[in-house]
């Protein structure tokens, strides 16, 4: 038999942030859920093994162990694949903070372990080579049409559904769902290998939110002396809990702004019912409130990409975070 020829090395294609399609082009459109994890592309020689790449370039094949076993499902079939690495919730849905606790291990033991304690799915999407043919120049039709034929599904990855036509749906579904977004990639695309091309659009739920300031962080660099994060929380029964910390979005003139505000309001102890956990935090009174957006929750309950909006003086004071 003759040797197998190597399989290439191929960089993962990109999306766009965007709008998704809108009515009256959503039929050229396929529509996939946008999940919280981290881009893998799998190479499977088609001997049983497995070599996982990062978006980067690294091999990740020692990080995520479990995934091994893909490798024996593509045997005698060399592929190289395209996807997405989660770990889930207690609800099925992608966490990346639980996904946090699993990259960048490369020692095999520690890894083993992990995957015990938070074991990762991997979410296949598209197919770039298989059989010593690249599937580059097809199609986003012809090429998930060639995956679904493939017939992958294990304890740790799978194929997820996509649909034609219908991004609204889709929009609505993924928001119930608890999915981060939806991705929009045209049925005719071809794949293009580390290009971020209009051919594929992300687009994400973003939640507005108030939330109450009970300390700060100092920034570093150019900002040293001002707010590097505002450390937020939310009024609950018991008390102010914190649900994270929020720097991005935010202006000089804001930072310049809020570290006036901060300075007439200072405390020597936490207004937060729970641990911070922040190095050096600088505690204030809880009087003034935000208005930042989020893409959701965390499992330890706090706020996932939060980014800062703006100061909501009109709501300043009426928030009491002791209990009734």
């Amino acid at each position: 038999m003759a040797p197998t020829a190597p399989l290439p090395a191929i960089r993962p294609m990109l999306a766009l942030s965007g709008a998704l399609p809108g009515e009256g082009e959503e039929e050229h459109w396929a529509f996939e859920v946008k999940f919280d994890g981290a881009r893998c592309v799998t190479a499977a020689p088609g001997d049983g093994t497995v070599r996982l790449s990062t978006r980067g370039g690294n091999d990740a094949s020692a990080t995520y162990p479990e995934l091994a076993a893909l490798g024996e499902q593509l045997r005698g079939r060399p592929a190289v694949l395209d996807g997405e690495v989660v770990v889930l919730d207690d609800q099925g849905r992608p966490d990346f903070g639980l996904l946090q606790r699993r990259m960048g291990v490369a020692d095999p033991r520690r890894a083993a372990h992990l995957s015990g304690q938070y074991p990762v799915h991997l979410m296949l999407f598209d197919v770039m080579h298989l059989d010593g043919r690249s599937l580059l120049g097809s199609s986003y039709r012809e090429r998930r049409s060639v995956l679904a034929g493939l017939g992958l599904g294990g304890p740790h990855w799978s194929v997820p559904a996509f649909v034609e036509g219908h991004g609204h749906q889709a929009w609505e579904t993924s928001l119930r769902a608890g999915f981060e977004g939806v991705v929009a990639k045209r049925l005719s695309s071809r794949y293009a290998p580390g290009v971020r091309s209009t051919d594929w659009r992300k687009t994400k739920h973003v939640v507005t939110l108030d939330v109450i300031i009970g300390g700060w962080s100092e920034g570093r660099g150019g900002i040293t002396g001002l707010p590097g994060a505002a450390l937020i929380g939310v009024a609950e029964r018991a008390g102010l809990r914190f649900v994270g910390a929020v720097g991005s979005g935010l202006s000089d003139r804001e930072r310049r702004d809020l570290a006036r505000y901060l300075a007439v309001i200072p405390r020597d102890t936490s207004p937060f019912i729970n641990p911070v956990g922040v190095p050096a935090p600088h505690w204030v009174e809880p009087r003034l409130v935000a208005e930042i957006t989020l893409s959701g929750w965390t499992s330890a309950g706090h706020v996932r990409h939060p980014v800062w909006h703006r100061l909501r003086p009109d709501l300043t004071r009426l928030h009491d975070p002791r209990p009734p």
